[in-house]
C-alpha cells in the first residue's frame, strides 16, 4: 500500500497525487473527504481562506476524480464518493461558501452518476450531517463544543461510512446517513418549510457564534 501525505489545497500536490495515480494504475475506489468549514460571517471572512476552500473541496476533487474515471471506464469497474454535505442543498448563514461548495460536489456526483450508468463505473454524493470526525477540531472552531448540538443528530464516522458503501453497491447516486438528517434535508428543500430551515439554521449560527465569541 502506497501512502502520500499531500494539501490538497496546493495545487503542485494535485498534480503529485495525479502523477502518483498514473503509476498506480488501478484504482478501485476514490473517496474525497478533504475539506474544512469556517464560521464568520461572508462579508467578514478571510477571502484567501474562502478561495482556499473552493480549491480543496472543488477544484481537488474535479482532477482527482478525472484522473481515475477514465481508467475505471476502461476496465468496466470502478466507484467513486464525493463527500459533499447535507448543507449543499440550502445555504445557510455564516456557510456561503462551504454550502455552495458542497452543491457542486453534490451536482457533480449526481451528472458524472448518470454519464456514466452504463460504464460499471459507481459515483455517489456522500452528504453527511453532524459527525464525529476531526472535522470541527479544526483553528476555525476553536471553542466549539459538540455537545451544543443535540446528540440525536450526531453520527459516528463507521455508521456514515457503512452507509455510504452500501448505498454504493446499490448504485445511489445521493446518500443522506440517517433518517433524522433526511428529515431536515426534507424541510429544507420544501417550499413550505424552508423558512423554518432558515430560521434554526440563523439561530444555531448566532448561538454558535456566540460562544466562539466567549471562549476565544
Amino acid at each position: 500500500m502506497d501512502v502520500l501525505a499531500a494539501d490538497l489545497i496546493d495545487a503542485s500536490e494535485v498534480r503529485r497525487v495525479v502523477e502518483l495515480i498514473g503509476k498506480h494504475g488501478e484504482i478501485d475506489l476514490l473517496i474525497h473527504a478533504a475539506g474544512f468549514a469556517t464560521t464568520a460571517l461572508f462579508a467578514e471572512s478571510n477571502v484567501d481562506r474562502q478561495v482556499q476552500m473552493v480549491e480543496l473541496h472543488t477544484v481537488a476533487a474535479v482532477r482527482l476524480s478525472r484522473a481515475v474515471v477514465p481508467e475505471m471506464i476502461a476496465r468496466g469497474h470502478g466507484g467513486v464518493i464525493l463527500v459533499s454535505s447535507f448543507g449543499s442543498f440550502a445555504g445557510t448563514p455564516g456557510n456561503a461558501t462551504y454550502s455552495a461548495t458542497k452543491a457542486f460536489l453534490r451536482v457533480l456526483a449526481e451528472a458524472l452518476h448518470t454519464e456514466l450508468s452504463h460504464s460499471g463505473v459507481r459515483v455517489q454524493a456522500l452528504c453527511p450531517g453532524f459527525s464525529y470526525t476531526e472535522f470541527h477540531d479544526s483553528p476555525e472552531f476553536a471553542g466549539f463544543d459538540r455537545s451544543f448540538i443535540p446528540r440525536a443528530f450526531w453520527m459516528s464516522a463507521d455508521e456514515v461510512a457503512t452507509d455510504s458503501l452500501r448505498a454504493l453497491e446499490r448504485g445511489q447516486a445521493v446518500v443522506v446517513p440517517g433518517l433524522k438528517n433526511r428529515l431536515l434535508v426534507a424541510v429544507s428543500r420544501n417550499p413550505l418549510t424552508v423558512g423554518v430551515w432558515r430560521w434554526a439554521a440563523e439561530r444555531l449560527r448566532r448561538r454558535l457564534q456566540a460562544r466562539h465569541r466567549i471562549s476565544a
